[in-house]
């Protein structure tokens, strides 16, 4: 499965981008601001970019990074009982990691990856080893046409037990492709996002553009997860933008999304048509407003019932700003997609946000929410799964203790409600503290 997913993405292209490959504080590539006839940006809404989650000041290029990260977590809810109460436990994970982020006048290229362990102090059958695993490569073909490729792996049976727990919740300003819904305490879990794509600027106040996208979500033991279901996504889009002046954009952007769910037997499929019209608005070099709405039809497949379509309303906004010490961004939205291992069609709404502040020389917090809900689009399918809502929150401090030491702790809270998820039905529930203790060394990389 995981094959085609890369053969899929190799021959699509996905998350357009301008044709410059440096990055401004709203996730975007910049060109020059003076001239109207220079290089455009590519909106939030079809860049597919995430906002940057650092200040301008701890903005970092041209590097390669390495280090060991080792972890303490205490969580009320690792496993889920048939006495009806959750078990805690201690873990306790050591990361190696390695990231190289190199850019020349045409290329830009990052590289991460941590792969470590993760012991439990009182039910060693839930150690575990994870991964993750990212690419992003953007090449300029030339000064106006620059394709790009994205990749992102992770393999873990515990979500939140990551090196970099921002990136769970990290915004972007268009739907996002959503893998996970349903958040068990430990379970196996694989899980991809690809995307690559090519841009066109062909006259001084227009761009074009091309993309398609995979994700893929896979349990290797579903004995672990019942209630839960393997599932992928494929998908494709082109979009129109028009820049009006110097600060505000224009456009539209046609998308298209196969979500296949895959339970005992069967295949659930649903297919979505969506025309979205978006307006971006550069308030501040480093402020960015974004709005998008359109029409949306759904076909969801749900063996042996007919076909079920529909016509609804999409809609998305996100905000972006990035200050030297403070960065903010949020985004909403709302349109049918799956449940991302629930079964069946939903309307989904979604709405994060993520914010860090450096308040001294040495010290920085970090906050990460989101909340998700889903209301079943064939309400009286017996054989759906009838939705429900997540809502999620990350606080961290984190201390610099020299010029290769940092210390951090946090508080997770993670709250579900979903009714006929056997997987979560004691366990719904999670509060986990945390504390990591790291070593990182850089070595700048020249020009």
């Amino acid at each position: 499965m995981l094959a085609r997913g890369w053969l899929a993405v190799v021959l699509i292209a996905a998350t357009p981008l301008c044709c410059e490959v440096n990055t401004n504080a709203a996730g975007q590539t910049e060109g020059s601001e003076t001239p109207e006839d220079s290089l455009m940006l590519t909106p939030p809404p079809v860049s597919g970019q995430a906002y940057p989650v650092a200040g301008t000041a701890e903005t970092r290029s041209n590097y390669l990074r390495g280090g060991l990260t080792f972890s303490s977590a205490y969580s009320d809810s690792v496993q889920s009982t048939t006495t009806g109460y959750p078990v805690s436990d201690v873990s306790y994970s050591f990361w190696p990691t390695i990231a190289l982020d190199q850019t020349t006048t045409r290329l830009h290229l990052v590289l991460t990856s941590s792969s470590g362990f993760t012991f439990y102090q009182g039910m060693s059958a839930l150690n575990e080893a994870d991964q993750n695993v990212g690419l992003d490569v953007k090449y300029r073909l030339s000064p106006h046409v620059t394709v790009s490729f994205r990749d992102s792996f992770r393999r873990s049976s515990n979500l939140f037990n990551q090196p970099d727990l921002e990136s769970l919740t990290s915004v972007s300003g268009a739907p996002q492709a959503l893998t996970v819904a349903v958040i068990p305490p430990t379970a196996d879990m694989l899980s991809n996002i690809g995307n690559g794509g090519i841009s066109y600027q062909f006259g001084p106040t227009s761009m074009v553009g091309a993309s398609g996208t995979f994700t893929n979500l896979h349990y290797p033991n579903p004995a672990q997860v019942p209630g839960l279901y393997d599932s992928s996504s494929t998908g494709g889009s082109a979009f129109y933008s028009h820049r009006l002046s110097k600060r505000h954009y224009i456009g539209v952007q046609y998308q298209y999304q196969r979500y296949v769910m895959f339970p005992t037997g069967e295949q659930d499929v649903t297919q979505t048509h969506t025309i979205f019209v978006f307006y971006t608005a550069y308030l501040k070099p480093t402020l960015s407003l974004s709005l998008s709405g359109g029409p949306q039809h759904s076909d969801a497949t749900q063996p042996p019932l007919p076909t079920s379509r529909a016509w609804s309303p999409a809609a998305a906004a996100s905000l972006g700003w990035q200050g030297r010490h403070t960065s903010f961004a949020t985004s909403y939205s709302r349109m049918v997609s799956s449940g991302g291992g629930l079964l069946g069609s939903f309307h989904t709404t979604s709405a994060r946000a993520t914010a860090r502040w450096q308040f001294a020389r040495t010290w920085s917090a970090g906050l990460a929410a989101g909340y998700f809900l889903y209301e079943n689009v064939t309400p009286l399918s017996l054989i759906s799964t009838p939705g429900g809502h997540t809502v999620s929150g990350t606080v961290s401090v984190q201390h610099q203790l020299g010029e290769h030491l940092s210390i951090e702790a946090g508080y997770t809270r993670l709250y579900q409600s979903y009714s006929g998820i056997a997987v979560i039905f004691t366990a719904p529930n999670t509060n986990r503290e945390f504390v990591s203790i790291s070593y990182r060394f850089t070595r700048l990389l020249g020009r």
